[in-house]
């Protein structure tokens, strides 16, 4: 009788997902009914939710995602992407090359998909328009940059993924490196092919004093870089620390030397970030009774079961990547994380594959959905800043997702792009 139960809250679950209730509400609907059914005592449910958030490196999580919204407001990312476009607007594509790039260096310090897509898309959209670029592309473009804003550390899914499956934040960070580059370079070659072929894009001589100049004004986000890759790398700061020291960096930039943040526009800034962490800190919270409603059930046991025979490392990597891809059509990163990254793992771990290499390969699928109809947060993101309608940007996206699985396929086959920089750190 309890399974039919079960199976039913599930099935609810389901519809509710399918009529549109935040995905917070679904879990907690079913982690309160399930926890009913199973005798998981509500005393237990509350202290579980309190403790299951009380760590002190989850306080990275806020502090990256007000880090990005200091760098916006304090006009750093723009000085980024004049930067990026002094570097590569000689060569035809070379703005579309530059938005990518940008969306890069921005990730370095924002930590987010989709304020990855809205920062650089909102200052480059208008410029691809201007020069000649196709706005479907456009949008398309900016949309798939935005891509990596989880993988090139830091990364708040990074922060989510470490603290549920105990690794160390810092080696995950390191790991995202070269896997968030290659990702990077292998769209800027679909932007340069198509951009050749369908002749977008104007061409600006390459001027050294223009690239000196522009990176010059760009100090302040090579600083901002710094202080979170080589704080932590360096042994001087905790994740947590770096991400802390960036929002006291950024706010000091962005009031006293660039000047674009007034000290009235703060608590607007303090806002819109704790909004978003007030969205995905509940979600984290209630994620973890969630795990262990998920073992009391047998759900990994049942899971796992359905790899027995598989054999072998690709074929178990081949049916995870699916299962990643396919939740992440219609799931958000986050939930995709909580739901799926604790059930997947061990069985990962148990055809040899290195923690910090599964870390990586799940986050990468994760972030590909950003730009995987239906769900698809960026497309929507991209549609809502440049006014081209979703279903226009879906068929421009598809050389980019195609390049993303290639990179995807690459990042599984070869463990070193993964595993390489965190084990030459000494973290």
């Amino acid at each position: 009788m309890e399974g039919e139960l079960i199976a039913l809250v599930s099935v609810s679950a389901v519809v509710l997902f399918c009529i549109g209730v935040p995905i917070f509400l679904i879990i907690a609907h079913w982690v309160l009914w399930t926890s009913v059914i199973t005798d998981f005592t509500l005393a237990n449910l509350s202290l579980t939710l309190f403790e299951g958030i009380n760590f002190f490196g989850l306080l990275a999580l806020p502090l990256f995602i007000l880090t990005g919204d200091i760098i916006n407001a304090a006009g750093i990312a723009k000085r980024l992407t004049d930067f990026a476009y002094a570097l590569l607007g000689w060569v035809r594509g070379g703005l579309g090359l530059a938005a990518l790039g940008a969306c890069g260096m921005f990730s370095a310090i924002s930590g987010s998909n989709a304020a990855t897509t809205a920062t650089i898309g909102s200052i480059m959209y208008k410029e691809l328009k201007e020069g000649k670029y196709d706005d479907r592309f456009s949008a398309a473009t900016l949309a798939s940059g935005g891509v990596v804003g989880i993988i090139i550390p830091p990364s708040i899914i990074f922060v989510i993924y470490g603290f549920l499956l105990n690794l160390p934040i810092g080696d995950l960070f390191m790991a995202g490196l070269l896997p968030g580059a290659l990702m990077i370079v292998g769209m800027q070659i679909v932007c340069l092919v198509l951009s050749w072929k369908f002749g977008w894009g104007t061409v600006q001589p390459l001027r050294l004093g223009n690239c000196v100049r522009t990176g010059l004004r760009a100090y302040l986000g090579f600083v901002a870089i710094a202080i979170v890759l080589l704080g932590i790398y360096g042994g001087i700061f905790s994740p947590t620390e770096a991400a802390a020291m960036t929002v006291v960096f950024g706010l000091f930039a962005g009031v006293a030397i660039t000047r674009e943040i007034k000290p009235r526009a703060i608590p607007k800034v303090l806002l819109h970030s704790g909004q978003i962490a007030g969205l995905l800190v509940p979600l984290v919270a209630v994620s973890i009774v969630m795990q262990q409603l998920l073992s009391i059930i047998g759900a990994p046991a049942f899971v796992a079961g359905l790899f027995d025979g598989v054999g072998g490392y690709y074929a178990t990597m081949m049916i995870c990547m699916a299962m990643i891809l396919v939740t992440g059509c219609f799931l958000e990163s986050v939930p995709v994380v909580i739901i799926l990254a604790p059930i997947l793992a061990p069985i990962a771990y148990g055809v040899g594959v290195d923690p910090t290499h599964f870390a990586i390969i799940f986050v990468a699928g994760t972030a590909i959905g950003f730009i995987t109809p239906p769900f698809g947060l960026n497309l929507f993101v991209a549609s809502s800043i440049t006014g081209v309608p979703f279903l226009r940007i879906v068929p421009f996206v598809v050389p980019y997702f195609i390049v993303l699985l290639l990179s995807w396929l690459a990042i599984v086959g070869l463990p070193e792009l993964s595993t390489y920089l965190p084990s030459i750190s000494g973290m």
